[in-house]
């Protein structure tokens, strides 16, 4: 058989309903929890409240940082923005791989976020839920290593064995966000983890989607994207307000039906202790 076809066959294989995920991974159960779990916390909109504090201004930074210098006008440098992220997963990405922008500066530019502390908010009742929580725990971001350590001082949050950000997503030299596949697999052989034990916590479908065909389990943390809860209008009442700009809340991140990638779903860290671990 050629390269081609058995890759063919793998993904035909990968795809079919009842049958193992990519690379012999095992089938895995949704309810189907490991003894030995390892959490890998999003951070954006899953440890924090993002829309809230930070997705206004880091948009807006990105878009001048397209302006200035690709030398577009406001509309075509937004749109730019949109587009690369769609396509990439990250406006960064496009910018690497059609520009050769310094990611590095790119990254250093867009997240000054200035007052960004003040904005930060997350439920009191988090931490002890983390602290309760058995098995390792790891933070697993999109955003640079400077950023999630502001994030993570300014909000207090202790207990995690290590910080993985986007500068450390990188597979033969090349940046591998979230939700690259290849950048998984790296990450699972570094730490010598089986994907079985691997419980991804995030609040954005792709990157559950992808680390479920990789065997993860996965929660799709919602809680941040129900704009009636009141917990969420607790969280957003009063100042700071919502800097202006800032997305609202979109269709398909409310709740609803649980997609067949997503293992269980949330509202709170608080519900991660009621899953049921075995197997």
């Amino acid at each position: 058989m050629s390269y081609r076809a058995a890759r063919a066959g793998g993904r035909a294989r990968a795809a079919a309903p009842g049958t193992s995920p990519a690379y012999g991974a095992p089938p895995v159960e949704p309810t189907a929890w490991p003894r030995r779990p390892v959490w890998f916390f999003d951070l954006d909109d899953t440890l924090h409240d993002a829309t809230l504090a930070a997705f206004g201004p880091l948009n807006g930074a990105m878009t001048d940082y397209l302006q200035a210098s690709l030398g577009l006008d406001r509309a075509a440098a937004d749109a730019r923005r949109r587009a690369y992220w769609q396509r990439h997963g990250a406006t960064l990405l496009g910018l690497i791989r059609h520009h050769g922008t310094d990611p590095h500066h790119f990254l250093a530019e867009t997240h000054r976020l200035p007052g960004l502390e003040a904005r930060l908010r997350r439920p009191r009742s988090d931490a002890q839920a983390l602290a309760r929580l058995p098995g390792r725990k790891f933070i697993l971001t999109n955003g640079p290593a400077a950023y999630a350590a502001r994030v993570l001082g300014s909000l207090g949050w202790r207990g995690f064995e290590a910080v993985i950000a986007i500068e450390a997503m990188r597979v033969f030299g090349q940046w591998r966000p979230k939700p690259d596949a290849r950048m998984l697999r790296h990450l699972l052989a570094r730490l010598k983890l089986p994907a079985h034990r691997a419980v991804l916590v995030d609040d954005t479908p792709g990157h559950l989607r992808a680390a479920r065909r990789e065997g993860w389990r996965t929660v799709w943390m919602q809680g941040y994207h129900r704009p009636q809860s009141p917990r969420l209008k607790r969280l957003r009442a009063g100042p700071p307000t919502v800097p202006a700009g800032s997305p609202p809340p979109t269709a398909w991140q409310r709740p609803g039906r649980r997609p067949a990638h997503v293992c269980a779903r949330i509202s709170g860290l608080n519900r991660l202790r009621a899953l049921t671990f075995h197997g």
